[in-house]
């Protein structure tokens, strides 16, 4: 098979980018007036431009066959409402649904990214791996003449909702993987290539450009997306967004339509958002955020002439916490950001980006604006608290575990309910972490969670829990009452 390297990619693509795509449309029928006053094809031009194409094409076949491989498709089982029908009136229907979404690997152990809400009320989660090629024939493997690889169990490692993240486990080992892009990197109108399975159409590419390196798709959340042309439809979700080097420069994650199909507006969160979720849930199952403790807000008119601000947009120090890093470091209310780690602050959702995606032991240089003065300051990120982080203190690894769950458990004692207010029931066993090398049992457990119950036997230690497991045998159905939230449901499983 012919193989191109990546500087080879990018340099045929780059010199085709303005030579080729112009000879597209106009160049390859070039032409030029006779004596007579006639017009005849330039057969040299012509033959030029058709050169030019033809490695634009191989340099983007090339591309694709590097890519594809670790690009896989998301099977869920599950459980959802369905819409009433005039019959049962205003009931509630449950029924079990399966959807289909896209993925990537990024570890060659079998770790994957995709959506958050790809995977929402999985029951069974399957990843179907790109069938390669035999020889040179990709249609040979689209059209199933070649040996498939069957679909593989996937584990939920951990969820962000939030940033509508998730990490899959699979059971494998030297799988195809992609790397990151540099996020800061990036540029408008920038060539980029969408792959996933659309409509359930399995291992897709599209192309497009970079329309914008970072939208903020909803004012009141701290979270900014690229915006591409590149077609994005449903089932795309949480493929991967590449550039010409290969790289992952995004997660596709939704579009804007009104007819349900694309219409040039698709959005993927940035690469550096997903590598520190990334990083965050394959440690802990869950996302510990970066913060400095100050809160901002963005300028308004309003809000300059009120407080005789030097400029009408972009951010003011609203909040500084009491002794916390951002105090300790001399940042003070009404300080207006400039640059945070060398970057330009023009929006509250980039300045939340940027400090919330730090690593726990980092520290941020920021420079603000204070009267009429510039200051520059240097400040340590913390990592933000909360009951599961707390609660995963508490838990010894070794002693913790439950391997047929793949998951660390923290047992609900007197003095432990008194820090979880609104905790239904005073006992049970908490969900601390997941194991992300267990793939035992598949289930919808998610670190917080608190086990009641399983199959009617209520479970209040650890040791209770272990021993009904072990007593089920290979087949059966289990079910677990399990505490979210402050709500209860039922999470069932197959016995592996």
């Amino acid at each position: 098979m012919r193989r191109t390297t990546q500087t080879g990619w990018r340099g045929v693509i780059a010199r085709c980018s303005l030579v080729a795509l112009s000879a597209i449309w106009g160049a390859s029928v070039a032409a030029q007036t006779d004596k007579q006053g006639t017009v005849a094809p330039d057969r040299r031009a012509a033959a030029r431009s058709s050169e030019l194409l033809s490695q634009f094409s191989e340099s983007l076949d090339a591309l694709s066959s590097r890519v594809s491989p670790a690009v896989v498709q998301v099977q869920v089982t599950g459980y959802g409402a369905v819409e009433a029908d005039e019959e049962h009136g205003e009931a509630a229907l449950i029924a079990r649904e399966q959807a289909l979404g896209s993925g990537v690997i990024i570890d060659p152990d079998g770790y994957i990214i995709t959506n958050a809400h790809v995977v929402k009320g999985a029951h069974r989660v399957r990843v179907l791996l790109t069938t390669p090629a035999p020889g040179e024939s990709q249609v040979r493997a689209t059209l199933g003449l070649a040996d498939r690889i069957p679909p593989m169990d996937a584990k939920i490692i951990g969820v962000s909702e939030s940033q509508d993240i998730a990490l899959l486990k699979v059971d494998g080992k030297n799988l195809p993987t992609l790397p990151f892009a540099d996020y800061t990197k990036l540029k408008k109108g920038q060539l980029v290539l969408a792959f996933g399975n659309p409509e359930g159409l399995e291992n897709s590419v599209t192309m497009g450009v970079v329309s914008a390196v970072a939208r903020q798709a909803n004012p009141g959340e701290p979270m900014i997306y690229i915006q591409t042309d590149a077609p994005i439809n449903p089932g795309n979700s949480g493929g991967p967004l590449v550039n010409t080097d290969g790289e992952i420069v995004g997660i596709n994650t939704f579009i804007l339509s009104q007819s349900g199909g694309s219409q040039g507006l698709g959005f993927a969160i940035p690469s550096s958002v997903v590598q520190f979720i990334y990083g965050q849930l394959r440690e802990s199952g869950h996302v510990h955020r970066s913060i400095i403790g100050a809160e901002m807000q963005a300028i308004t008119p309003d809000l300059a002439a009120g407080l005789k601000l030097p400029r009408e947009e972009g951010v003011i120090v609203s909040d500084v916490t009491p002794d916390g890093p951002a105090d300790k470091a001399g940042l003070k209310i009404g300080d207006i950001v400039l640059r945070v780690d060398a970057r330009a602050i023009g929006s509250v959702p980039l300045a939340a980006m940027i400090i919330s995606t730090q690593p726990p032991d980092a520290v941020i240089d920021m420079q603000v604006l204070r009267d009429t003065q510039q200051v520059s300051l240097t400040i340590p990120v913390m990592q933000e608290r909360n009951r599961v982080d707390e609660t995963l203190d508490l838990s010894d690894p070794y002693k913790s575990l439950v391997p047929r769950l793949g998951i660390f458990g923290v047992e609900i004692t007197s003095q432990l309910a008194q820090y979880l207010p609104n905790l239904r029931l005073p006992s049970g066993v908490i969900v601390a972490a997941m194991a992300a090398n267990l793939l035992e049992v598949q289930t919808d457990l998610q670190p917080g969670d608190v086990i009641h119950a399983l199959n009617n036997q209520k479970i209040e230690t650890l040791d209770a829990l272990r021993s009904a497991l072990q007593a089920m045998p290979t087949g059966a159905s289990g079910v677990l009452q399990v505490e979210r939230q402050g709500k209860f449901m039922f999470i069932t499983f197959e016995m592996d």
